[in-house]
């Protein structure tokens, strides 16, 4: 009996994203005054935010007093009793919120950011920047348990060298890049190469667990090329994911090959979507349907090309009624809680993510090969086209 509850597990075990505090990539700047941070952030901000989302994540040292006397201030919400206050600023918008925030809600808030800067004298991030500065030495020393993953340190002015105390205590530290301070375009280039590297892999997910009401037949098993639809889509992801897979309803598991069974059940090419993010929480989807039989390499290849990792999604507008096309589309990681999002609202239209989201939106410089085939009608006409192709 013993053994069995040892063994019995409450909860269901889920693939955790690669979070940090706030983000997946976040730096706390620690070891400096507070104007010394903010100086630096706002330096590589300026120098990324041209390719970036960036954000930055500070504390305000205005007293006490002086916060309490700023929320009865008559002339805003806030001043009233308020919890909550929307300011639409035109050009940006304002939340005054009245609340207890943890990490669980911060990821929420940035999200679609690419990367998240921190001071560090005020809060902890997953990297970090130390600063060598003997008016914060003390300071530092008592923040030496945060130092846990250390990615560069720099050097204030005319400091020549690292604490000995860290340097023992910073394991690898000889592998640890050193800069000055001063040296705002070195640390950003260091930062930027960081970024590139935390490109989410793209793995590959063929759509083909469908009813197929409308063929009257499982249209992942039509062979236009010579095999099942299914395999042939999954055939030609091979050479442009890390993985490819192929959903499917659970039904379906034995007779596929690296089958993804929906998790999400009901909701369709949604549930499908969900269920992908569901086991790979941190890769990107190259999500395709398998009722495109005329999709080729090319067009893939411009999809690829074109992938914009700072959005929600890349994909094409629709040759058909210029809404973006979601069965034809890179699903980025940062995509997954805004599905579940819409899914909470009673929306599981994937379409209707797209539409309300920032995405990167393509034309296709072959149209025609987003055609879906849905009919026998329409899988015949497609047959006579693929026969007189060369």
């Amino acid at each position: 009996m013993a053994a069995e509850e040892k063994k019995h597990q409450k909860h269901s075990a889920l693939a955790r994203p690669a979070y940090g505090r706030f983000h997946r990539n976040e730096w706390a700047i620690v070891g400096a005054p507070c104007s010394d941070i903010k100086q630096l952030a706002y330096g590589i901000i300026d120098r990324l935010s041209g390719k970036y989302r960036l954000a930055y994540v500070d504390a305000d040292h205005t007293g006490s007093d002086a916060e309490a006397n700023s929320r009865r201030n008559p002339k805003s919400a806030m001043g009233h009793g308020a919890t909550l206050e929307y300011t639409d600023k035109i050009h940006y918008h304002r939340f005054d919120l009245e609340a207890k925030l943890d990490t669980h809600q911060y990821r929420q808030y940035f999200n679609e950011q690419d990367a998240v800067l921190v001071n560090g004298n005020h809060f902890e991030a997953e990297r970090q920047i130390v600063v060598i500065d003997p008016k914060k030495e003390e300071s530092l020393k008592r923040k030496l348990a945060r130092l846990t993953n250390v990615h560069l340190i720099l050097l204030a002015e005319d400091i020549k060298e690292v604490f000995p105390w860290l340097r023992e205590a910073l394991e690898s530290f000889g592998n640890i890049p050193q800069m000055k301070l001063r040296d705002v375009a070195g640390v950003s280039i260091l930062l930027e190469k960081e970024l590139s590297l935390a490109k989410p892999p793209l793995y590959g997910l063929v759509l083909a667990g469908g009813q197929s009401q409308r063929m009257g037949l499982d249209k992942g098993l039509i062979e236009y090329y010579g095999m099942p639809q299914r395999d042939y889509m999954a055939k030609l992801l091979t050479s442009y994911c890390t993985e490819t897979f192929i959903s499917c309803r659970p039904d379906q598991v034995e007779e596929i090959k690296n089958p993804l069974p929906d998790t999400f059940t009901g909701l369709g090419p949604f549930g499908a979507i969900a269920s992908a993010f569901r086991q790979k929480p941190d890769a990107a989807w190259l999500v395709i349907a398998c009722d495109l039989p005329l999709l080729d390499a090319d067009t893939i290849s411009q999809l690829i090309g074109f992938r914009n990792i700072s959005k929600v999604a890349t994909a094409f507008n629709s040759p058909v009624n210029e809404f973006p096309e979601p069965l034809i589309a890179i699903w980025e990681p940062r995509s997954y809680p805004i599905l579940l999002q819409f899914l909470t609202q009673g929306y599981s239209c994937p379409r209707k993510v797209l539409i309300n989201s920032n995405v990167e939106l393509l034309n296709a410089t072959k149209p025609q090969a987003l055609r879906n085939v849905n009919s026998p009608e329409e899988m015949e006409d497609v047959k006579a086209l693929i026969n007189q192709l060369p």
